[in-house]
C-alpha cells in the first residue's frame, strides 16, 4: 500500500495507516478525509455518517430487491464497497470527478470490478441529468469540495433530477456537512422535503442540537420512510445518531426555502 502524499488532478490524495486495524487506511483528498477502507473487511465503514447511511438504505429497500445504487463523490468507494459486500448482486456507479483519482483508488484498494462497480469520471450534476429515468433505486450524494457541497449540487433543480433518475419509491440519501448554527443542514432538508413527500434526518444529538460541526444525513424519498425500528438502529451504534422523522423534519426547516439555482449563495 503506498501509504503517503500522490498527486491528483484536483491536488492531493494521502494515504495514512490507520493504526488500530492492521490492513486499514484512511484516504484524504486535498487534507479531508474522505474514505476508509479496511482491506481485509469490505464490510467495515469506520465513519459513522456512513453506518447512518447504509442503515437507512438496507431499512428502504427490502433484501430480496436487487440494488441499483448511483454514489455521487466516489473517493475510495467505501459506501459502495460495503454495500456490495452485504449484498452481493448489487450494481453501483460512482462517480468521480478527478479522473487520476479514480483511476488510483482500483489500484490502491483492489475496488470491485465491473458489474458490481464502475467507476465514471464526470462532475456529479452533468452525470445525474444524463441518465435514464427510473434507472436507480438509490442516489447517493457525498460530494465536497474542500468541507463544502458544491452548490449546485444542493439545490432544488438537483434534487429534482435525482427524483427523475429513482424508480418509484427510491432513496436519495445525501450527507450535509454544517457548522453548530445548522443553517445548511436547514436549507438542504427544506430543499428535498419540497421535493419529496417523506422526509427524515440522522445525526449525532450533540450536533443537532447545536453543540459542534458535523454530519447531518438527509434522505428523501415518494415512499414512508422507516421508522422506530431504523431508530433503535442508529442509537444502538458505537456512534448513536439521533433519527428525526417526517414532521420534526419539516419543522426543523419551516423557516427556511428551498435552494434555487438561481438564489443559493455561493
Amino acid at each position: 500500500m503506498p501509504v503517503g502524499v500522490h498527486a491528483i488532478d484536483s491536488g492531493t490524495a494521502e494515504i495514512v495507516q490507520d493504526l488500530d486495524r492492521s490492513r486499514a487506511y484512511t484516504l484524504l483528498v486535498n487534507g479531508v478525509p474522505s474514505s476508509h477502507l479496511d482491506l481485509e473487511d469490505p464490510a467495515w465503514l469506520d465513519f459513522e455518517y456512513l453506518r447512518w447511511m447504509a442503515a437507512i438504505v438496507e431499512t428502504h429497500v427490502p433484501p430480496e430487491a436487487r440494488l441499483r445504487v448511483m454514489h455521487l463523490g466516489a473517493a475510495g468507494c467505501s459506501l459502495a464497497r460495503h454495500l456490495i459486500a452485504v449484498r452481493p448482486d448489487s450494481q453501483h456507479l460512482a462517480v468521480e470527478v478527478d479522473a487520476v483519482l479514480a483511476q488510483r483508488v482500483r489500484e490502491w484498494f483492489d475496488l470491485p470490478s465491473a458489474p458490481a462497480l464502475r467507476i465514471r469520471v464526470g462532475e456529479a450534476r452533468a452525470v445525474t441529468e444524463a441518465l435514464p429515468p427510473g434507472s436507480r433505486d438509490v442516489v447517493v450524494r457525498d460530494v465536497f469540495a474542500g468541507a463544502s457541497t458544491p452548490v449546485p449540487l444542493t439545490t432544488q433543480e438537483f434534487s429534482a433530477a435525482v427524483r427523475r433518475v429513482l424508480r418509484p419509491g427510491g432513496l436519495y440519501v445525501l450527507n450535509c456537512g454544517d457548522v453548530p448554527d445548522l443553517a445548511m443542514a436547514r436549507a438542504e432538508a427544506a430543499t428535498v422535503a419540497h421535493t419529496y413527500p417523506h422526509v427524515l434526518v440522522a445525526a449525532d444529538p450533540a450536533m443537532l442540537k447545536g453543540r459542534r460541526r458535523g454530519n447531518v444525513v438527509i434522505a428523501g424519498s415518494t415512499a414512508p420512510l422507516a421508522g422506530s425500528g431504523l431508530a433503535r438502529e442508529l442509537l444502538g451504534g458505537a456512534v448513536p445518531a439521533q433519527l428525526w422523522d417526517d414532521a420534526r423534519v419539516r419543522d426543523f426547516a419551516r423557516h427556511y426555502r428551498p435552494l434555487r439555482d438561481a438564489t443559493a449563495p455561493g
